[in-house]
C-alpha cells in the first residue's frame, strides 16, 4: 500500500532539530509495526498542493500547532480535500490535529477546551475497534498534546476511544473507511519529554510539565494503536 502522509505541521522551533519530522516519525512508526507500507509525504504546511484524492491508495493527516478554525490558507482546502476523499471512499486516518479536521470537515465540531492543555500519558476507554483483527485491550494509554478537542461528534461518525478529559477521543467513520485519534502513537517518550519541556513556563506551568514527563515512565500502548491503523488501512485496502 501507498500511504501518502499529509504534513500538516512542525514541531516547536527549539527541538525541530533534535528529532524527524512528524511524517518520519509516522514512516519508523509504521516500519517498527511490519506495515510494508511505501509512504509519500505532501507537506501542505510547507505550501504543497493536496493531489486528486481519487488518485490515492490511503492518506493519513499528522498533528499540527495550527487549530481547524486557524486563518491558515491550506485549512479550507484540506477539508474540501478531506470531503472529497470521503466520497471517493479512500481511507483516511487522523491523528490530533489530523483527528480535529476530519471531524470539522464531515460536521463535526472543534473548539479550544476550556479543559486547558492535554499533556503526558492519558488512559482511554476502547470503546470498539474496527479493523482490528486481534485481540484489544479494554483500555490505553498514549501521550497526548493538544488544547482544542472535538466536541461535536460527525453524524456519520462512532466513537471508538474515550476519556473523561476527551469524551470524543477515537472516532471511525460510517461510509467509507475513516478512523481518527486525538492521541500521539508517534511520539516516543523522548520526544514527548523534549515537547513538554519547550513548553514549560510558556503554555504549561513547571508543575505541569513535571507532571507530563514524570507519567511517561509508566506504560505505553503505542505499539497497539500502530497495530490497529495499521490492520484498519489494511483491511480498508483489501491488501
Amino acid at each position: 500500500m501507498k500511504l501518502t502522509i499529509v504534513e500538516t505541521g512542525l514541531a516547536p522551533a527549539a527541538i525541530r532539530d533534535r528529532f524527524p519530522d512528524y511524517p518520519e516519525m509516522f514512516r519508523r512508526m509504521f516500519e517498527t509495526a511490519g506495515a510494508g507500507f511505501t509512504c509519500e509525504t505532501v507537506s501542505v504546511t510547507r505550501g504543497q498542493a493536496l493531489p486528486d484524492p481519487g488518485a490515492l491508495e490511503a492518506v493519513l493527516y499528522t498533528g499540527s500547532p495550527a487549530g481547524v478554525y486557524d486563518d491558515e490558507p491550506w485549512i479550507s482546502p484540506l477539508m474540501d480535500f478531506i470531503r472529497a476523499g470521503a466520497q471517493a471512499r479512500l481511507p483516511q486516518v487522523g491523528i490530533c490535529f489530523g483527528h480535529q479536521i476530519m471531524a470539522e470537515a464531515l460536521g463535526g465540531k472543534v473548539v479550544k477546551s476550556d479543559k486547558g492543555w492535554g499533556v503526558g500519558r492519558h488512559t482511554y476507554t476502547v470503546a470498539g475497534t474496527p479493523g482490528w483483527n486481534g485481540e484489544a485491550p479494554p483500555r490505553m494509554s498514549i501521550a497526548v498534546s493538544h488544547q482544542d478537542q472535538v466536541v461535536v461528534k460527525p453524524p456519520a461518525a462512532e466513537i471508538v476511544a474515550c476519556s473523561e478529559f476527551t469524551e470524543l477521543a477515537g472516532l471511525s467513520y460510517q461510509g467509507f473507511p475513516g478512523l481518527s485519534f486525538q492521541c500521539h502513537p508517534e511520539f516516543d517518550p523522548e520526544f514527548s519529554a523534549a515537547l513538554y519541556s519547550a513548553r514549560r513556563g510558556v503554555s504549561l506551568s513547571e508543575e505541569a510539565a513535571d507532571a507530563a514527563i514524570a507519567s511517561l515512565e509508566e506504560a505505553c500502548d503505542r505499539r497497539f494503536l500502530a497495530q490497529w491503523i495499521v490492520s484498519f488501512l489494511k483491511s480498508s485496502s483489501g491488501s
